[in-house]
C-alpha cells in the first residue's frame, strides 16, 4: 500500500509541474501579431 500512495504523490506532483508549466506558459508568452499574405490561384477563383 505504502507502494500506492507514493505512485498517486508522484503522479499529482507530475501534473503539478505540468500544470505549472502551462500556467506559466499562459502569463508570460504574448503572441505577435503578424499580417498574413495568402496567394490564391486564379484557377481556383473561376470554379
Amino acid at each position: 500500500m505504502p507502494s500506492l500512495f507514493r505512485f498517486l504523490f508522484l503522479c499529482a506532483v507530475l501534473a503539478g509541474i505540468v500544470y505549472g508549466a502551462m500556467f506559466a506558459l499562459i502569463i508570460y508568452v504574448e503572441p505577435v501579431d503578424r499580417e498574413v499574405t495568402i496567394r490564391v490561384p486564379t484557377e481556383k477563383l473561376n470554379n
